[in-house]
């Protein structure tokens, strides 16, 4: 069985080419969607150059998605376009700003809609601002030029505004950021101990050695102390020489992100935790090469550890299977 779904999300280059990827997709088309508004009605072109598409006439850069409904289904296609998309943002995806690059979801078969409706509801869900995401029958759809289909597999290091490796880290995140929240800081301070705060609120860093989970090779999970977000496992550990605890890897990539530190006079790179927001350390790449070579350097004072044998009565059962 096979569907075709036309979607809109910026430049055409970079949404086929992700596309193309998608396991289920059998073949993709770049091309001109809707078309010049006359009055209420788009008016219909047999054909329509790239140029005039640029001067801004109506037309949306769309990708033409042929699907097998046995491996794929519309919803999990609509996920898939979801990941390399700013849905709230109008008229403009990446760097590219004009008309022809606003987003939109455009089908030819009436049993689409609803789905495509339920999909649009679900993901303004996520977004605080309103989504600008079209939701139309398509009334014409003109196929681009030669020279722009497969563009990004005839020319590998062409523009694309899709950041690839940001999406396949947002796919591994299974913590759901929502469970865990910040308290105002006056409440850290009554919760925290001094040195605790100091480093998750002040950015400092506690001594070496002489902190508390730095030999710890007890199995268990580690958590923000602010938050009690889940940031590593016992098993992601290696002892190290650096005299704080290090880590191979976080448990979800995406719960620990990384900013350019410029202090001290040198480039490293910060990590805070995504709830909390609070200091956790550095990131380097002296680790294990067995590990993966990566060395998360963090502070005891930011992390809470669970012992394994009381995971279960702490709430975080569902992260036994990662020990």
């Amino acid at each position: 069985m096979q569907e075709t779904i036309y979607l809109a999300g910026g430049c055409f280059w970079g949404t086929e080419k992700y596309m193309e990827s998608i396991n289920g997709v059998l073949s993709t088309r770049v091309g001109y969607a809707l078309g010049e508004k006359e009055g209420k009605m788009p008016k219909v072109h047999e054909t329509i150059t790239y140029e005039q598409v640029c001067a801004g006439i109506g037309y949306a850069e769309a990708v033409e998605v042929i699907f097998d409904t046995e491996k794929i289904s519309l919803s999990q296609i609509l996920k898939e376009y979801a990941y390399t998309i700013d849905p709230t943002s109008l008229g403009r995806q990446g760097m590219d700003i004009g008309v022809q690059y606003r987003t939109g979801i455009y089908y030819t078969n009436e049993t689409q809609a609803p789905i495509i409706t339920t999909f649009l509801q679900q993901l303004q869900q996520e977004y605080p601002h309103p989504i600008v995401v079209e939701n139309l029958p398509l009334l014409q759809f003109i196929k681009a030029e030669e020279y722009h289909q497969k563009y990004l597999t005839k020319n590998p290091n062409g523009y694309c505004h899709i950041n690839f490796a940001k999406i396949a880290k947002k796919k591994q995140s299974f913590i759901n950021e929502n469970n865990y929240s910040k308290p105002e800081k006056n409440v850290l301070k009554e919760r925290l101990t001094p040195l605790q705060y100091a480093v998750t609120q002040e950015n400092e860093t506690e001594p070496p050695f002489s902190n508390e989970f730095w030999q710890t090779q007890e199995e268990g999970i580690y958590v923000d102390i602010t938050t009690g977000e889940p940031l590593f496992t016992s098993k992601d550990k290696f002892q190290s020489a650096c005299g704080w605890p290090a880590f191979a890897k976080p448990l979800d990539p995406n719960t620990v992100l990384e900013y350019d530190d410029l202090s001290h006079n040198m480039l490293r790179t910060e990590v805070r935790s995504r709830a909390g927001n609070a200091h956790l350390g550095h990131i380097f790449t002296d680790g294990p090469t067995e590990l993966g070579g990566m060395r998360y350097c963090i502070n005891s004072a930011a992390l809470r550890f669970i012992p394994k044998k009381d995971m279960e009565h702490e709430g975080y059962r569902e992260f036994l299977p990662f020990l």
